[in-house]
């Protein structure tokens, strides 16, 4: 999966000269966080996030009029405000791929770049529900955490003990163990009778961390009132 396959396309956009006001009004009528600033050949040449615009902001200790800060931030420019080295990534760029470089870069986008002009927008949140995608977050089923050896075949040995009590394999991932002998594997699996799957698992000297049933869909979160 690339990053044009989650990416939001033609995303909002401001120019260096928006306003202040502006973009805050802006940001705040389309519930975004993040506005790319062009040129009129549509060409990335900086990035404002909601928090520069925070910090331009007068605190609220500030010995200033209301009138004066006004006037001040009427006059501000996103040009004065903006990110302008931005970290960018292509269209073809693999997902996984993007997700490293928000982490490595301690970011929360990465604008889409085409051609030299911006075409896309991809954030944490789209990251965050392509995870949910990958490990079956709102499928009903059975949950396995496995920790197994790592070797050439060993999935392969895992899907095949599932096929044969007849399950039905709705998203598999893998994650590194406590060291490099070993693998974390997580499975979400339909139609397998419980109990019998995974003694099979265990007889072929795999470890069973934890396996749960998954009834409904979503974990329900506490929220707090």
């Amino acid at each position: 999966m690339r990053v044009k396959d989650r990416m939001t396309p033609s995303p909002m956009t401001a120019t260096e000269d928006t306003s202040f006001e502006e973009a805050l009004h802006l940001m705040k009528e389309t519930n975004i966080r993040r506005l790319p600033i062009v040129d009129k050949g549509g060409r990335l040449t900086g990035i404002v996030v909601q928090k520069d615009l925070f910090s331009a902001s007068p605190s609220s200790a500030t010995s200033l009029s209301v009138f004066e800060v006004h006037y001040l931030l009427s006059k501000l420019k996103m040009k004065d405000v903006m990110t302008r080295r931005v970290v960018t990534v292509g269209d073809d760029c693999p997902l996984e791929e993007a997700a490293r470089i928000m982490v490595d870069y301690k970011i929360g986008c990465l604008p889409i770049v085409k051609e030299d002009k911006l075409v896309g927008l991809i954030t944490e949140t789209d990251i965050f529900k392509t995870f949910v995608e990958i490990m079956g977050g709102r499928e009903k089923g059975l949950r396995l955490t496995l920790d197994v050896t790592e070797r050439k075949g060993e999935l392969a040995a895992i899907a095949g003990e599932i096929a044969k009590h007849d399950g039905n394999i709705i998203s598999v991932a893998t994650f590194s163990g406590r060291d490099a002998s070993d693998r974390i594997i997580t499975v979400k699996v339909t139609d397998a009778p419980r109990e019998p799957l995974l003694k099979a698992l265990e007889a072929k000297g795999v470890k069973v961390i934890s396996a749960r049933d998954i009834t409904e869909e979503g974990y329900a979160p506490r929220i707090n009132e």
